[in-house]
């Protein structure tokens, strides 16, 4: 049972809140909760947690936190569910997930809220369900228009003759059932992949692991599709999803629901068919007779010549007590920003094309001693990335097909995405 629910923006503005059983008068609690959240990484914080008496749970969606209270003896799995299903409902029917969508449909999120829990008590999180009840209609900030391609996203085409959906294509909502379709009969799959890899100070590999997600968005109604995976070590379906020719022809049949969907999720360890995207090579040093240190990155894109990274971004570990930098950049569009607080230096690059390498050379001043040694104990190197229309595992879908008995057209767009969720470089 959930007494009380929050929706908080990245800086702890409070955007949703709904209490059910009136523990608290009023809606304080918020502000500390964001505080005890926010001291800790991102990816430290934990997902349940203690807070003047009450026991929290919450999810981080589009740097949003959704964030409910429940009962000690409450089991956290099936709410964690539902704080994901909820944030899948907001897309669904606001088109898309962030604060200023929140702000401007706040009145359709609290109509959903009032259907989807009843006292605390969850009753529905069907899309389909909900149509019939929501009479709300969502504020869009921008409407699609198949003919307008002007406006590139990241699986956005550069051309019209590329036949490919930007990517504010599927940013819109679903319509209630008391709004006509109208010639709307899309479906959208997107294969989005995230690589985990380790190279060590010498340049082997250590670890490589890719986590993938078939993802769906539908705008048609009660109409099948089929697509095809390749072999991987593990993999989880939806329960729309029928096996029957899976383990044969690698096909999937899905009877989707509207709205988005997790199709399929896998996994691949150790075994990648394509070669790792960057190889980074760094050099460390110290200026003799001086406490500045040197660091001599040089990057090195192995994708193809037809494909590029975009958002790349090196953060560098430096020592304690770093208080400047100075850099030489191998372009203008660079930038690198050095955040004390944090012992990081960061190597903002825009984009890269495959088949070409950038070089950096950072000078940092470091107040007190330190040695080269401890330099090399520093943590490993990080990039993150993302690499549009490519997937580093290989997969692809062969055909995305549907069945309908009503002559209506039916647009298809299948879409890939390649990013990085942990791509470390040890120093030493």
């Amino acid at each position: 049972m959930i007494s009380q629910l929050f929706i908080l923006s990245s800086k702890g503005d409070l955007l949703i809140y709904k209490d059910y059983h009136g523990l608290s008068t009023n809606s304080n609690a918020a502000d500390g909760l964001y505080l005890k959240l926010s001291s800790l990484p991102s990816d430290q914080a934990p997902v349940v947690m203690e807070h003047e008496g009450g026991h929290f749970l919450h999810t981080r969606h589009r740097g949003l936190y959704f964030v409910i209270s429940i009962r000690p003896d409450d089991s956290p799995f099936m709410y964690l569910d539902f704080l994901n299903r909820l944030a899948a409902l907001i897309r669904d029917y606001c088109g898309d997930l962030s604060e200023a969508v929140i702000r401007l449909n706040f009145a359709l999120i609290y109509e959903l809220l009032d259907e989807v829990l009843d006292y605390g008590f969850i009753q529905t999180t069907s899309t389909d369900v909900l149509k019939n009840f929501i009479q709300s209609d969502p504020v869009v900030t921008k409407p699609f228009s198949l003919l307008d391609l002007s406006s590139v996203g990241l699986f956005g085409a550069e051309t019209q003759q590329s036949k490919v959906a930007p990517s504010s294509a599927s940013s819109r909502p679903v319509l209630s059932s008391r709004h006509p379709q109208g010639d709307q009969n899309e479906i959208f799959l997107d294969v989005i992949e995230r690589m985990t890899v380790a190279i060590g100070a010498n340049g082997s590999l250590l670890k490589a692991d890719v986590q993938g997600e078939l993802r769906l968005k539908n705008f048609y109604q009660s109409c099948p599709g089929y697509g095809s995976a390749v072999r991987v070590d593990s993999c989880q379906f939806h329960e729309s999803v029928k096996l029957d020719e899976f383990e044969i022809s690698r096909i999937l049949k899905v009877l989707p629901p509207q709205g988005e969907l997790t199709v399929m999720q896998y996994q691949i360890s150790d075994s990648i068919s394509t070669s790792l995207p960057f190889h980074l090579f760094p050099s460390l040093e110290r200026d003799p007779g001086s406490s500045r240190l040197r660091i001599y990155l040089k990057l090195r894109c192995d994708l193809s010549p037809k494909s590029q990274a975009i958002n790349v971004r090196v953060q560098i570990p430096v020592p304690k007590g770093a208080n400047s930098v100075s850099q030489d950049l191998s372009s203008p569009d660079q930038s690198a920003e050095l955040t004390p607080n944090t012992q990081s230096l960061s190597w903002n690059i825009p984009r890269i094309r495959g088949g070409s390498q950038l070089s950096a050379l950072f000078k940092v001043d470091v107040s007190g001693c330190f040695s080269l040694p401890s330099v090399l104990d520093l943590p490993p190197l990080n990039l993150s990335f993302q690499v549009p229309s490519l997937t580093c595992s290989g997969l692809q879908i062969r055909f995305l097909r549907l069945r309908s008995e009503r002559p209506t057209p039916i647009h298809t767009w299948v879409r890939y995405l390649t990013q990085s969720d942990s791509y470390s470089v040890r120093l030493g």
